[in-house]
């Protein structure tokens, strides 16, 4: 069984002010480039990390758009909330926001926490639980971070928006360290909201891994020089575990795409400068 996993898609109608091309323009052909991905590896299933849309009540014309494009895509999706997709950090706005519109309509699959969904493959089971974006998910407790393991369950994949780091970050921002929740009743964690990605890690014999953001929304020297990628994961017959991640072709350098006189760029916590 293969999926791909993507994250931090931030669809919007307009563009960055720091940038200079047209980004929902360059958003969809990374939706065409990742749907031949799909296609050429024969992917089952798509995940996808939050922030699929960059506020809750992006325009209907632009969710219309996309939400054909995600309909295209030809297999089923699994997708947590970001903080973008929901009202005051509080995904239990979900309803009234975009994300929980393509939900209701059946385009995706809404992950809640504790409401995992399960496949089945080859007289195995999967579960794929999520953990979505919460208001101070990344306080010093991390009880938020317990999902439990359903019994007879044969690979556990975990959806988490957070700031899920390898190392620490700026001082006075509250985050979440791989080895704090190195304990987590899962085989693999993927991780969005971090937009600068870690890559894949390893830990305990588990796998954390993220990317980065399929977006780029300000011109930081590590945006610039950044390529958004996805990741295939392949599990098979014999329970191995294959990641791999794959740079977007589709996704034009830093320079040619960002206003590098601009200081006034986006915050959103992308890099450790």
């Amino acid at each position: 069984m293969k999926f791909l996993f993507l994250t931090d898609t931030h669809i919007r109608n307009n563009s960055p002010k720091s940038r200079l091309d047209d980004f929902e323009e360059a958003i969809e052909k990374k939706f065409y480039e990742i749907s031949k991905i799909i296609k050429d590896n024969n992917i089952d299933y798509v995940l996808h990390g939050g922030d699929l849309f960059d506020r809750p009540d992006v325009s209907v014309k632009t969710v219309s758009k996309f939400g054909n494009i995600l309909k295209d895509l030809g297999v089923p999706i699994f997708i947590i909330s970001g903080n973008h997709d929901i009202f005051g950090h509080n995904p239990k706005t979900i309803d009234r926001s975009m994300l929980g519109l393509l939900s209701s309509l059946d385009i995706v699959n809404l992950i809640e926490y504790n409401k995992p969904y399960i496949l089945e493959f080859d007289n195995k089971k999967i579960q794929i639980s999520g953990i979505p974006y919460i208001y101070n998910i990344d306080k010093e407790e991390k009880d938020y971070y317990k999902v439990k393991r359903l019994e007879n369950i044969n690979l556990h994949i975990v959806l988490i928006h957070s700031l899920l780091l390898e190392k620490p970050f700026i001082k006075g921002i509250p985050y979440t360290l791989i080895d704090d929740i190195k304990d987590i009743d899962a085989d693999i964690v993927l991780s969005g909201h971090y937009h600068t990605g870690f890559g894949i890690k390893k830990v305990d014999n588990k796998y954390f891994a993220n990317p980065g953001s399929v977006a780029r929304l300000n011109n930081s020297s590590i945006e610039i020089k950044r390529k958004p990628k996805v990741l295939i994961l392949e599990y098979k017959e014999n329970n191995e575990i294959i990641l791999e991640e794959v740079e977007l072709k589709t996704a034009k350098n830093g320079k040619d795409i960002f206003d590098l006189n601009d200081n006034s760029a986006e915050l959103r916590y992308e890099s450790l400068e």
